[in-house]
């Protein structure tokens, strides 16, 4: 499973797709943090903080993650070369889960240099220092929990198709769906006390949970929940093909 997940990162590496994400993962955070004049504008807030970043950075991955991940599964499919991939001596589950935790850490990669936008307004608060340390901590890992979440439906998608843009259009719905359509829908009231049950299946309400600095083991019992029936379902499609 190492050398299959040290091949992904390569294989990222190696391409333009993995410094494409992590540029334009950047450049987009950059320009709405730093220069456009906005409400996401970290600069013209009232308070040295870095909430307009984890409010904005869930919208850029719904593009972004859908777009590194169409290739996982469905190249293979497109290139017949899935069969020969899946007869390697290790499991069907690892390599799934390598191709998983590839994609996992190029999100925590395009993550770091962001730690510049938290040490910026570390100096820049009025004392320095006054930036809620906690839950600047707390929200990374929302993020990264999130980014892991999309990355695992995306590879889902990947498995049940051999085209890239049906993978990726269909990753990116799903991600939308389960971040912000199911938050959306309980929203309406039309459904009495299942609004709150719907709310609650969606992933916005957890990560804005973590957000908020308290890190409950529900929020990340759900996240783990969803990456599992992600991988399992990907898994059994997998399977399907070999048959």
């Amino acid at each position: 499973m190492k050398a299959l997940y040290l091949k992904e990162i390569r294989s990222f590496l190696s391409s333009v797709i993995g410094y494409v994400f992590i540029l334009i993962f950047l450049i987009t955070s950059g320009l709405f943090h730093w220069v456009i004049s906005y409400n996401t504008n970290l600069l013209e807030g009232s308070e040295s903080d870095l909430i307009p970043f984890f409010n904005l950075s869930p919208m850029i991955f719904l593009i972004l993650i859908p777009a590194i991940t169409m290739r996982s599964i469905a190249e293979e499919r497109k290139n017949g070369t899935i069969e020969l991939l899946f007869t390697r001596p290790i499991s069907d589950l690892n390599v799934l889960l390598a191709k998983y935790f590839a994609g996992v850490t190029l999100v925590v990669i395009a993550l770091v240099p962001t730690l510049i936008f938290y040490l910026s307004m570390h100096l820049l608060g009025s004392p320095v220092g006054v930036i809620d340390d906690g839950a600047t901590i707390t929200s990374y890992l929302g993020l990264i929990l999130l980014g892991s979440t999309f990355v695992s439906i995306g590879i889902f998608s990947s498995s049940l198709t051999s085209s890239q843009i049906v993978a990726f259009i269909l990753s990116m719905f799903l991600c939308w769906v389960f971040y912000d359509g199911l938050t959306l829908l309980g929203s309406f009231n039309l459904m009495g006390d299942f609004d709150y049950l719907i709310k609650y299946c969606g992933m916005s309400y957890h990560y804005d949970s973590i957000k908020r600095g308290v890190v409950d083991s529900s929020d990340i019992l759900y996240f783990l929940s969803i990456i599992v029936l992600f991988i399992m379902s990907s898994l059994t499609i997998v399977k399907s093909l070999k048959k």
